[in-house]
C-alpha cells in the first residue's frame, strides 16, 4: 500500500474520530476502508484508544508508517474512560471543519462516508446522523463548531452520550439531516455493552427525560 499523501495535503477538511478499545482485529480494516472510500477528500483519522491491552496501539503505529502520522493520529489514553470523553479527547486534536464520529468495529461501513460528505457540502447542514429512530447511533457528521457547542453541554459519559448529543442539538435549534445506512454486527471481537453499561444507559435515559 502507498502512503495516502496527495489528498491529505494542507489542513484536513474532515476529522474522523474513531474510539477504540481492544480493536486490534478491526482497526487496520476500518482505516484501509476509509482511505479506499475517500480517495479525494482531505481528512485525518484520529484514533482515541483507551489503553487497549490487545495491541491495538501497535497496529495503529504500523498504520502510521503506511499512511503517514499526519493522516492517522494516535491519541491514546491510559485506561477506559468512557465513550463521551473519548469524543471530547478526539475533538481537542481535530483540525477539520467537519468532524465525523464512527465505531471501529465495522458496524458503520466507511462506504457511507461519501454520502455524509455530499450532504455536508450540498445542504450545508450542521449535523448528519443515520436513522430517524436511532438516537444512540454513533455514525455522525458534525460541523466542528456545532459539535464543540453540543459536546460542552453534555454531562453523560457512557453510551447514553450519543442520545444526549442529539437531544441537546435539537434543543439548541440545530438542523439535522439523515443519511440511510445498513447497520451490521461487528466483524471481529465481542460487544462492550455489558450489564453495567446497560444500567448506566437506563440511568442516563431517565436523567435526560427529567432534565431536557
Amino acid at each position: 500500500m502507498e502512503k495516502g499523501g496527495e489528498a491529505g495535503g494542507g489542513r484536513p477538511e474532515y476529522s474522523i474520530i474513531v474510539p477504540t478499545y481492544n480493536e486490534r482485529l478491526n482497526v487496520a480494516l476500518i482505516v484501509y476502508l476509509i482511505f479506499k472510500h475517500l480517495p479525494d477528500a482531505k481528512f485525518e483519522i484520529i484514533i482515541v484508544d483507551d489503553g487497549s491491552p490487545d495491541g491495538t496501539q501497535d497496529i495503529v503505529k504500523q498504520l502510521q508508517q503506511v499512511y503517514g502520522e499526519d493522516r492517522v493520529l494516535l491519541r491514546a489514553r491510559p485506561r477506559k474512560l468512557g465513550l463521551g470523553t473519548a469524543y471530547m479527547h478526539g475533538l481537542k486534536h481535530a483540525s477539520g471543519e467537519f468532524v465525523v464520529i464512527m465505531d471501529a468495529d465495522l458496524s458503520h461501513h466507511p462506504k457511507y462516508l461519501p454520502s455524509f460528505i455530499r450532504g455536508a457540502n450540498v445542504l450545508a447542514q450542521t449535523l448528519l446522523r443515520p436513522g430517524a429512530s436511532d438516537l444512540t447511533g454513533s455514525f455522525r457528521l458534525y460541523k466542528r463548531s456545532v459539535l464543540e457547542d453540543v459536546i460542552s453541554s453534555c454531562v453523560s459519559k457512557g453510551y447514553v452520550f450519543q442520545m444526549e448529543m442529539i437531544v441537546r442539538a435539537t434543543r439548541k435549534g440545530y438542523h439535522i439531516e439523515e443519511v440511510p445506512i445498513t447497520f451490521v454486527d461487528r466483524v471481529f471481537g465481542i460487544s462492550k455493552l455489558g450489564g453495567s453499561e446497560i444500567v448506566g444507559y437506563l440511568k442516563g435515559l431517565v436523567y435526560l427525560l427529567l432534565t431536557t
